[in-house]
């Protein structure tokens, strides 16, 4: 039986220039609650999210020369490592492949761009990118949003002035806890994300403490009134962390463990009635 190779990424060994490709394993359970937090830091940027049926990926961007390049720090970044090689370029290949999805049949992706260099010059430089991929990312305007295979939103330095002036968009922004008091429209601020230890003390050892737990769920439910999601970095990335995330109807689970999410969930979504 032929097996379809799928094209990630073009590297360059001494002049000569490679192709690797990565062959479709079977289609996993997508699961929407899932982030994998710092994805380009995996063995296999977006390919082991996917794997695991991830619905949402995070990328840290520094704006280098003309270049969307992703790292976590100035000094880790390299030439072949673009936003394009690494997400668009096989997220847009997926959407053709799945018929304009990530996942046949499957909900909406998220590509999560946490800016780290200068926010304005990279977010026209990211502009300009996103534009060229308009058939498959969302867009955005002051009261709709078209949705489509990729959803992208802005974190770490964001142009919210320059954001909120424009008509159109091909992505929205990243809001903060003190977003839920504003009066921003959920088509500019979908997704509200926080760090979990300015706001809770719990570890996940032990016992939840009831008014951690109370609180938790009255911020959630207030975003989900507002039309918005939610995430937290920072919170206990292990099965009991999990298990008080997803009871209170977070939306994103922020982790590093991928395979262990994954199999959490499975095992549990079942149980709380909650569709994979």
């Amino acid at each position: 039986m032929k097996q379809t190779l799928m094209l990630t990424a073009v590297i360059v060994f001494g002049g000569l220039w490679m192709l690797r490709a990565e062959e479709p394993k079977a289609s996993p359970t997508p699961l929407t609650q899932t982030h994998a937090h710092n994805d380009y830091e995996h063995r296999r940027p977006l390919w082991d999210a996917l794997d695991h049926g991830f619905c949402s990926v995070e990328a840290d961007v520094y704006l280098v020369g003309h270049q969307l390049l992703v790292a976590h720090d100035r000094d880790k970044v390299a030439p072949d490592r673009t936003l394009q090689a690494l997400y668009l370029d096989p997220l847009r290949a997926r959407s053709k492949q799945n018929g304009g999805r990530i996942y046949k049949d499957g909900p909406s992706f998220t590509l999560l761009v946490d800016i780290k260099s200068d926010a304005e010059p990279t977010y026209a430089a990211l502009r300009d990118l996103l534009k060229e991929y308009s058939d498959i990312i969302t867009t955005f305007s002051r009261t709709s949003s078209e949705p489509k295979a990729l959803t992208v939103i802005l974190s770490g330095n964001r142009p919210r002035k320059i954001m909120a002036e424009e008509s159109i968009r091909y992505a929205s922004m990243d809001g903060r806890l003190d977003d839920l008091n504003g009066s921003a429209s959920k088509h500019f601020i979908p997704l509200i994300s926080d760090n979990w230890t300015q706001s809770f003390k719990w570890r996940g050892v032990g016992p939840f403490p009831a008014n951690e737990k109370e609180r938790l769920r009255q911020i959630v439910g207030r975003a989900h009134d507002q039309g918005r999601k939610v995430r937290f970095w920072a919170a206990p990335d292990q099965p009991e962390g999990w298990k008080e995330l997803l009871e209170a109807r977070v939306d994103f689970i922020n982790t590093d463990n991928l395979a262990g999410l994954q199999q959490f969930l499975l095992s549990n979504l079942p149980r709380l009635n909650l569709a994979p």
